[in-house]
């Protein structure tokens, strides 16, 4: 994988950040991210998206184990509907940098844009499969997130979310129909409002 800007042979602490869940109908977007540890490689990492679920989970583990820090953290559905999924996001990241238990002096970031981070970072589109340290933010934050959405399934069984992860499909929009939009829903998004507010 690439390095755009440093490498560990300068000394610098890098860390990734990524989230996931921003396409959802309902849930938190979460936002994780790493400093890899150089003495410690981590093999087969990769965009989370591309990883059995099996795998991600084992390289969850690993990330933990590994890595020299590590902070998971989201925005609600309510601060999506405030300031809309694309701030939200920001917002995740930049909260997820900020926990990190050691201070990162350079982040780069998935995406086209940057949160307003302390330290210097650069956005990289498509850095979960160009950087390790994204692809390890965001096997963390998929992980995290799609346990979320298997404990809200247990809560209600009926919406399914154990298995679209609260994604806009079109069983999702059946039960939507059906029982109508939950707490956790995000009612800024389309298919959530019309329900609540009939044309």
């Amino acid at each position: 994988m690439e390095k755009l800007v440093f490498d560990f042979s300068q000394g610098k602490l890098i860390a990734g950040v990524d989230e996931v869940g921003r396409g959802p109908l309902v849930g938190n977007v979460v936002a994780a991210a790493v400093i890899l540890d150089p003495n410690k490689p981590i093999e087969g990492l990769a965009d989370s998206k591309k990883l059995t679920a099996k795998r991600r989970e084992a390289l969850y583990h690993e990330i933990k184990d590994k890595a020299l820090a590590w902070c998971v953290a989201s925005a609600s559905p309510e601060e999506i509907d405030q300031i809309n999924i694309l701030h939200a996001s920001m917002l995740a990241m930049k909260r997820a940098v900020e926990g990190l238990p050691l201070k990162a002096e350079f982040v780069y970031v998935d995406g086209n844009r940057s949160p307003d981070l302390e330290c210097p970072s650069e956005p990289v589109v498509k850095g979960d499969s160009k950087i390790p340290e994204i692809s390890a933010a965001s096997i963390l934050a998929k992980v995290d997130r799609d346990r979320e959405m298997e404990e809200l399934d247990k809560t209600y069984p009926q919406y399914g979310f154990a298995k679209h992860k609260g994604y806009p499909t079109a069983a999702h929009f059946a039960a939507l129909k059906e029982h109508g939009p939950l707490l956790e829903h995000r009612r800024s998004f389309k298919p959530v409002r019309e329900l609540i507010e009939p044309q």
